[in-house]
């Protein structure tokens, strides 16, 4: 259940805040300014690469290194592939983890290493295997972390991650909006300087605006009426979100909001990219989840028993009302079967700032839902 009367109350949201959420989602804006300040004292700035990289691959724990490779394949294209390196191990633990480079890799790919830990031992296991092959690699983490001197140690790039003070007093969670933008931010800075996708400093500076405004806006003291975060925390509560994304970068932010949903509150989500939901989720909107499904929940007991679960579909994306767009069916499909729907447009803006709109309102919307939700 939500307390909805937590949502209006900053006092409330800031003593249940204990793993520091709706800080790390208010100071966005900062860890972007202060994460570029930290790749252009690396030197990333002053980067004359000989030619765009064959192939990038990403590694790291959990669901940064997910989401980083994520929204950097949607930004880059088809130019130079990204690819995630998924770890194995017995458990996800840093002394468990192991890396393995693919065989095809070699002088002309580019290895990048993210993580808000910088202990894992597979992962400066990994830095030694790529300098051994000739692969250039570049890593963010925290410094004076074993990492930093393995990449430094193998003539790689060492950028140290933007961190604030509470960072190391709080559990770590690795969907934390503070997290992603830490670790996202040097990589578009280097991938924009080897030709790969398109995020000069401008662009960074005009992210970084935007999530101070999105922060306004959807910030504690703005009550639930006027904040579209909290009127999304309040409208997901019971329900099983049906994110559906409709335009390249809303596809990877509606996947890092189900994550978000699961690790932060423990709500799972299903998601998938219009038209193609639009098959895909018919029957689930047609079964035992759609709101009209349950003709004898009216007359349950409000007090007694748990409301029902029925689906909510959230519409995510980054293109305008007008053009080719599914979005219509989308509408009709819901509500044919009774199922409400939640819609989210970033303003106009290229297309680094919309994706860093939609990010930070779900960003919100997850934590509001974790910290307001109850037993």
């Amino acid at each position: 259940m939500l307390d909805e009367s937590l949502l209006d109350s900053p006092d409330g949201l800031a003593e249940a805040d204990h793993r520091g959420l709706l800080r790390g989602a208010a100071e966005a804006g900062a860890r972007v300014r202060t994460a570029a300040r930290h790749a252009a004292e690396a030197g990333i700035n002053d980067l004359k690469p000989d030619g765009r990289p064959r192939g990038v691959l990403i590694a790291g724990p959990g669901a940064a290194a997910t989401h980083a490779a994520d929204l950097l394949g949607a930004l880059a294209g088809a130019g130079s592939p990204v690819t995630r390196l998924a770890p194995t191990g017995v458990a996800p633990a840093a002394g468990a983890l192991r890396w393995e480079l693919p065989g095809w890799v070699g002088s002309v790919d580019l290895l990048l290493i993210t993580t808000p830990d910088g202990t894992e031992p597979g992962l400066s296991l990994l830095a030694e295997q790529a300098y051994r092959r000739g692969c250039t690699v570049v890593a963010v983490a925290p410094s004076r972390s074993p990492l930093a001197d393995a990449v430094n140690g193998s003539h790689g790039l060492f950028v140290p991650m933007a961190t604030a003070p509470y960072d190391q007093d709080e559990p770590f969670a690795a969907s934390a909006p503070g997290v992603l933008w830490a670790l996202l931010t040097p990589l578009l800075a280097l991938l924009d300087r080897a030709g790969v996708l398109a995020a000069p400093p401008e662009a960074l500076g005009k992210v970084a605006d935007r999530l101070d405004r999105i922060a306004e806006r959807c910030g504690p003291a703005i009550a639930t009426y006027s904040n579209a975060a909290k009127t999304l925390a309040s409208e997901l509560a019971d329900a099983l979100p049906i994110v559906w994304t409709e335009g390249v970068s809303a596809g990877p932010a509606g996947r890092r909001f189900a994550a978000a949903l699961a690790e932060l509150s423990g709500t799972p989500a299903v998601v998938a990219e219009l038209p193609e939901a639009l098959a895909a989720h018919s029957a689930l909107l047609a079964g035992p989840l759609a709101a009209s499904a349950d003709p004898d929940d009216f007359f349950r007991d409000r007090v007694e028993e748990a409301p029902a679960l029925h689906a909510r579909v959230v519409l995510l994306r980054d293109r305008p009302i007008g053009g080719l767009t599914a979005a219509p069916g989308a509408r009709d499909l819901a509500l044919s079967h009774d199922t409400p729907i939640s819609e989210l447009e970033p303003e106009a803006g290229d297309e680094l700032e919309t994706l860093a709109e939609l990010i930070a309102i779900t960003d919100f919307a997850a934590v509001y839902l974790a910290l307001a939700s109850r037993a």
